[in-house]
């Protein structure tokens, strides 16, 4: 057992000099194209239990993107990340068999009920819905037997150098993408308003919604505000910094985004850790293989909100996509004419038919306009037919500043073939008493050996047989290796045929990818060591949804275990979101910020503020200690009652048993 347990050490102490570019993927043809675009690992979805209700693949179709991916030592994750009911667990397990003889490397876990069932030695990962805010958390996790763990993405860098040094688990960060407001695993106002719970991969996304904002004597402090919504993750800026506190994966956010989104972010971040592993060779990159381009990355031009490095350099006041959830787009010029037909827009950009446009009226509510045709009038002048008729275009002016948020010329670059990952190997061809061989050696050093049996014949053309030789030897274009050294070690320059050169080199290609297969070693399961929860009583926020859930936290010493909200056992208003995001601090009502603000109605009273959406209310509670906020509210029993009976009508999916 010790011996085991220093393996699992060594090990770990190597992949901590990895790093390691982590992409989503919706299917398996945006995993490849993933993995072509330079991501280290994949994380996707199975056919179910996967926390996106809409992002669903049969085994099958993860079973060719493991082929894919493993050919450059990539790996590919399976989320497996909902709570389960207890009907569910038998189904769950064996899902998870039919991942492990798919050759999935991981399976990422939210629910701790998994740990008690027969599963195959497969790796297991921490979900971002376990919530891994503190040292003590990441610990625990770490010692039940969980191998790599992703970070609460609200973590500072200090808070996250404090966990590194606690542990020795590969730590997870997202760096890009969609931002959810709550802690992920404590948001529940979802499942209390619809009864689509976000634990279970459902979430109805009340957060991108607008509010009124309220004070205790009901004066307006905002107005039609989408106060929970938030700019989307960048962390291009501190990927030095994170790699420097102790991350050594880097998450990209997007398992519903499309092939685009994926192919550009990818690649994005790709170049900028190869810039990184140039200057620092101590760090590796976790897979094999370089990628090169046909396009220039730039994640602001796939939709986003805006961007934010969240609470990495610390509390910030500009993180809120306030305005709107929408993707503003960028900056291209102004409107110059409107009539009743068209639109002339003064803009150093080209336009293409289909682009997306957008504005914001004078509500400051962004108004998009699609483009249906455009023609060049004058230098920097466009005639823009919209798709939707003029007078239904709000507010729409001379002089109104114009952004574009989807540039199809940009789309149509990404549709196409846009990458190339290669692995590069050295080709020495040597000579035998009958013929030729040819060795190919790749840079993760794995060798193989053809030969091929020629009559030697002088060649009339020295130079002519050397130039053929190198060229023939070369043609690696339908495989995924690229020459990085040509060794001819011959007496003399002989007369070899092309066809042959070509069988011993397809001989050759054919063996090293056989010696890569043969090579590649799964990632090993983590062994548990004993360990205690570190709190002694879970409340709701535990999110245990099943009997397995419960005997495992009851076994590392919690006393007391209450059921998870979706289990509606809560009465009365609770905690429905805990976010670290704080309207107040946004609205420059916080105590620290100010006593009292001046608002639509005079002073503000700092707290309670409340949260209008038509006939839904929710009440904003403030944590200053913690510096966190809570927004406050109660089940609607009636509509998520019905849910629950329309969901149990429905079938539950079965899978074969593992053979």
């Amino acid at each position: 057992m010790r011996a085991k347990v220093q393996l699992q050490v060594t090990i770990r102490a190597m992949q901590n000099h990895q790093l390691e570019l982590l992409a989503p993927a919706r299917d398996a043809d945006i995993g490849i194209e993933a993995i072509q675009h330079g991501a280290d690992a994949v994380y996707i979805g199975g056919p179910s239990f996967g926390a996106r209700s809409s992002a669903d693949n049969s085994v099958a179709e993860i079973a060719r993107l493991v082929k894919h991916a493993h050919r450059f030592n990539a790996r590919i994750f399976t989320t497996l990340n909902t709570i389960l009911r207890d009907d569910e667990l038998e189904a769950a397990r064996k899902l998870v068999w039919q991942f492990y003889d798919a050759g999935v490397d991981a399976l990422i876990i939210q629910d701790m009920g998994l740990l008690e069932l027969d599963l195959p030695p497969i790796q297991l990962h921490a979900s971002t819905q376990t919530d891994i805010r503190t040292p003590e958390k990441a610990r625990f996790l770490q010692d039940v037997g969980l191998s790599q763990l992703v970070l609460a993405r609200e973590l500072t860098l200090e808070q996250i150098k404090t966990i590194r040094a606690e542990t020795s688990a590969i730590l997870e960060f997202f760096i890009h993408g969609a931002l959810c407001v709550a802690y992920s695993g404590q948001c529940y106002i979802s499942h209390a308003h619809t009864g689509r719970s976000a634990n279970r991969g459902d979430c109805s996304q009340a957060c991108r919604l607008p509010y009124q904002v309220a004070d205790s004597k009901g004066r307006i402090v905002a107005h039609d505000k989408h106060v929970l919504s938030l700019k989307d993750n960048n962390q291009s800026e501190n990927l030095t910094a994170l790699i420097d506190a102790g991350i050594r994966s880097f998450k990209i956010e997007g398992r519903y985004k499309d092939m685009g989104y994926v192919k550009n972010i990818t690649a994005h971040y790709r170049k900028l850790l190869d810039d990184i592993l140039q200057q620092r060779p101590e760090l590796a990159r976790a897979s094999s293989g370089e990628c090169s381009f046909s396009f220039t990355p730039d994640p602001d031009l796939n939709f986003n909100r805006g961007s934010t490095d969240y609470f990495v350099q610390g509390r910030k006041l500009d993180i809120g996509a306030f305005d709107s959830p929408k993707n503003p787009g960028l900056p291209i010029g102004h409107v110059v004419k409107v009539t009743p037909d068209w639109v002339e827009i003064e803009t150093e950009a080209a336009l293409h038919n289909g682009d997306g446009l957008c504005y914001y009226d004078l509500q400051k509510e962004l108004v998009g306009l699609a483009i249906n045709t455009a023609e060049p009038v004058a230098r920097n002048r466009w005639r823009v037919q919209p798709k939707d008729p003029l007078a239904e275009l709000k507010d729409l002016r001379a002089g109104v500043e114009i952004n574009r948020n989807r540039d199809m010329s940009w789309q149509r670059t990404l549709d196409k073939k846009s990458s190339e990952r290669r692995i590069g190997i050295w080709l020495n061809l040597d000579e035998t008493n009958n013929g030729m061989a040819l060795t190919l050696t790749d840079e993760d050093g794995h060798s193989a050996r053809a030969e091929v049996a020629i009559a030697k014949e002088v060649a009339k053309d020295a130079g002519r047989a050397e130039a053929s030789l190198r060229e023939n030897l070369t043609k690696l274009g339908a495989t995924i290796f690229q020459p990085i050294d040509i060794s001819l070690n011959l007496s003399q320059f002989w007369f070899v045929p092309a066809s042959s050169v070509n069988a011993l080199r397809r001989e050759a290609v054919e063996k090293l990818e056989a010696a890569r297969r043969s090579a590649f070693e799964r990632l090993p399961r983590a062994s548990a060591i004993s360990a205690n929860y570190p709190e002694d009583s879970l409340s709701y926020l535990g999110n245990v949804f099943n009997s397995r859930a419960r005997d495992f936290y009851a076994r590392h010493g919690v006393k007391l275990i209450a059921a998870a909200y979706e289990s509606h056992e809560e009465e009365g208003e609770v905690s429905l979101m805990i976010t670290k995001h704080c309207v107040r601090y946004s609205l420059s009502l916080c105590p620290k910020q100010t006593i009292g603000v001046t608002g639509v109605h005079g002073t503000v009273r700092a707290e309670p503020l409340s949260l209008i959406n038509g006939s839904e209310k929710l009440t904003l509670r403030f944590d200053c200690k913690a510096c966190e906020m809570h927004v406050v509210g109660k089940i609607k029993r009636a509509v998520v009652n019905q849910r629950v009976q329309e969901a149990k009508t429905l079938p539950l999916k079965f899978y074969r048993t593992r053979q």
